[in-house]
């Protein structure tokens, strides 16, 4: 069934009815029933249609939370989590209706215990928010995917970005979470503890459960220092290959590089244009060292030696706070430079991640794919974790081009699945990998299935992503 094709599922009319008058009365102006702002809360930053929740309901504490889910479990409602709605394969659609619970007004900290290297926070702060916040103690939290989301959704979908290759993804970073169940009750998946054997590891089924499972109202993160030195920098290769080959031989020498970005030559003309930046239009590494004054000098030295044997033209580095800031913006707004080669059309993201030994072969694959297709869609990678985005650019009013799209993702799942790889490697499933997850899984689908059947039995939180019922 291809992506565009994808109809509602069935709805509980009267269950919807009787939720919505209960939930109006009991939240006042901060339920809206109205098609503006429950259309904003199913909007989509890929192509997949809009399917509208019935309701948004903005929630000020887990309480409010937990009430709304008891209403809905009891009149067997859809409950649709939304965070800043970011997510790129249609996470916060609605294919049955039901309410979305919008957390933006949950965006407290909680608890800093600077000592223990953690905090507690609420789902809806932006990891933008926390560190703000967080800059004073000299700590930070290093998960940094391309958008400012919020906590609450970066832990649903597992995100992770430029700093996973140091610091891991949200998988590593969640110690805990309170979570409302589908029936109602409030539960704690773990303690402070930094290690522990206690049962069943709750805390890493909820990370990207996709809002699946329950509802998240707290989370406990890990934290990391300043670093004492930081340096960036970018570095232009002659090929595309010759960068993807100075990415493997940094990670497998044991270079601890805290970001390296793999950026193309088609995306770095779009972001050199957009960002106004004074670099080569040329396949190029995006690169960060942490560490102190002498490690990172020697870590920036060491790297440089690796480019140049691989052609490298010169590393252009930089330690200045400022000069950094606007390199990683500029990386940061990948997606939006990417627009302007070609106007009127929509950016769809889609990413993929391999073995690192594989990452040459897929990505040198995946240019000729698209040199063939003739494709706009330039390729944009955490390339540390074998992880890269294509942006592929296409009037989605027009069908034809919309099944070359589609074709064309395809290709690139079934490539990387058959190199060890992964259908995605933070985006998350959604709606829009659920078939590459069951290529990729084939009977753990079924488990998950049982998991999601024994925990959410009326199917009410978030329906219709991930896996089928």
């Amino acid at each position: 069934m291809a992506l565009n094709d994808i109809k509602p599922a069935e709805r509980n009319e009267s269950g919807i009815a009787l939720a919505l008058d209960i939930l109006k009365q009991r939240f006042g102006e901060r339920f809206s029933a109205g098609e503006a702002l429950r259309r904003q809360h199913s909007h989509t930053t890929t192509y997949i249609p809009s399917q509208l929740p019935d309701g948004v309901v903005f929630v000020d504490n887990a309480e409010e939370a937990q009430a709304i889910v008891e209403v809905c479990a009891q009149h067997k409602v859809p409950i649709v989590p939304f965070g800043t709605g970011t997510s790129l394969e249609g996470h916060v659609n609605a294919p049955a209706g039901g309410i979305s619970i919008d957390f933006s007004r949950m965006n407290r900290v909680i608890q800093v215990n600077a000592e223990d290297l953690d905090c507690v926070v609420e789902p809806g702060i932006t990891r933008k928010q926390l560190n703000d916040y967080l800059r004073d103690t000299g700590l930070f939290f290093p998960i940094d995917p391309g958008a400012d989301a919020s906590i609450g959704g970066m832990a649903a979908t597992r995100a992770s970005g430029t700093n996973a290759v140091r610091y891991g993804t949200m998988r590593e970073n969640v110690m805990a979470m309170d979570v409302i169940m589908p029936n109602g009750r409030k539960i704690t998946t773990a303690k402070r503890a930094k290690k522990s054997s206690a049962g069943y590891d709750l805390t890493r089924l909820m990370v990207g459960s996709e809002g699946t499972l329950g509802v998240i109202t707290s989370l406990t993160l890990r934290l990391q220092g300043i670093p004492q030195a930081i340096s960036s920098g970018v570095c232009p290769f002659p090929t595309l290959d010759a960068a993807t080959h100075a990415v493997i031989m940094t990670i497998q020498m044991g270079l601890p590089v805290a970001r390296i970005e793999l950026v193309n030559e088609l995306q770095m003309k779009a972001m050199v244009d957009y960002s106004k930046l004074d670099l080569p239009v040329s396949p190029c590494l995006f690169v960060e060292f942490h560490g102190t004054d002498a490690g990172v000098k020697e870590q920036a030295e060491t790297f440089g030696e690796i480019a140049e044997e691989l052609g490298s033209s010169g590393f252009i580095w930089s330690t200045r706070e400022e000069e950094r800031a606007r390199l990683w913006q500029a990386r940061h707004d990948a997606y939006w430079s990417c627009l302007q080669l070609r106007p009127g059309a929509k950016a769809v993201a889609t990413d993929v991640c391999v073995p690192i030994s594989r990452l040459a072969d897929c990505i040198s694959e995946t240019e000729a794919d698209i040199e063939e297709a003739g494709l706009i869609a330039p390729i944009v990678g955490h390339a540390g974790d074998g992880n890269f985005h294509v942006s592929v650019l296409v009037d989605d009013t027009d069908p034809k081009e919309i099944e070359a799209l589609e074709k064309f993702v395809e290709r690139l799942n079934i490539r990387a699945l058959s190199m060890g790889g992964t259908c995605t490697g933070e985006h998350g499933i959604g709606q829009g990998k659920m078939k590459f997850l069951e290529l990729e899984l084939g009977g753990a689908l079924d488990v998950m299935r049982s998991i999601k059947r024994a925990l959410d039995p009326d199917n009410i939180m978030n329906p219709g992503k991930i896996v089928t019922l």
